[in-house]
């Protein structure tokens, strides 16, 4: 198992592996063999950045068998998904704000993210399982109340698009065995969501083929493979982990609105 990072250091920005509490610095192109140079930073000494830079980040609804038998949801036929905006992206440790004309209740969603590793494009599950390169953690925030505003038309990219809500990271760990894995989510220290991805409806593979035979996967591009139990609304102030053994705590704090 390898942790990537990327982070800003004396203005550069790079990235490396995770070694305990040290980067060991890689150049080159993440997705395509980088080679280390031999450097070593403390991870104290640096700003973490996103891990990669995504050309589309797609989340799933009504992925979780708990979910679903709560909401007296039906098991869906096919993946459902939405897109967040480029422009939401935000990286660990970075502030979670609203526009200042959005007053209504904003929740998180701790979840799982799959990171794709090459192109990606009509992808049977084998060929989509050989183009996970890993796994990071996601905070698929949402302006709830703007979901169903308007009874004509459900605004998904709207609620889930705003500056700052596209939270992930703070690492991708890659040779994760997914099904043993966790999704915990804290809300200042308190746990609010514990969750197997076991549970999963689609499991990554058949996420990633379904989705490539609709829209080509580009390396970097992350998909949120839904949320489970535990979903509420966040206040000022509040801090925000999202922890998954193996990938790390993505730690934000829910803030004020913006201008």
């Amino acid at each position: 198992m390898a942790q990537w990072i990327a982070y800003t250091h004396q203005n550069q920005h790079g990235f490396g592996k995770l070694a305990g509490e040290d980067i060991q610095v890689h150049t080159g192109n993440l997705f395509q063999n980088p080679q280390p140079n031999g450097m070593v930073l403390k991870l104290s000494e640096v700003e973490i950045t996103l891990p990669c830079q995504p050309s589309k980040l797609i989340g799933l609804w009504n992925n979780y068998h708990a979910q679903a038998a709560k909401q007296n949801l039906s098991t869906p036929a096919e993946p459902l998904y939405f897109i967040k905006a480029a422009s939401s992206y935000l990286a660990h440790g970075q502030s979670i704000t609203t526009p200042a004309h959005y007053d209504g209740r904003v929740v998180y969603e701790g979840e799982l993210g799959i990171v794709i590793g090459q192109i990606c494009k009509n992808a049977d599950e084998t060929q989509a399982q050989s183009a996970i390169f890993g796994y990071t953690c996601i905070n698929d925030v949402t302006a709830l109340d703007l979901l169903n505003k308007d009874a004509s038309f459900a605004q998904w990219t709207r609620a889930k698009s705003f500056d700052t809500f596209g939270v992930f990271g703070p690492c991708i760990a890659t040779d994760l065995d997914w099904a043993t894995l966790s999704v915990q989510t804290l809300i200042n220290g308190r746990e609010r969501q514990n969750y197997p991805c076991s549970d999963m409806i689609f499991s990554p593979a058949q996420i990633v083929s379904h989705l490539s035979k609709e829209m080509t996967l580009m390396p970097g591009d992350i998909i949120a493979c839904g949320t489970s139990l535990g979903v509420l609304p966040m206040k000022a102030g509040t801090v925000v982990e999202v922890v998954i053994s193996g990938i790390g705590t993505l730690r934000n704090t829910f803030g004020n609105q913006t201008a």
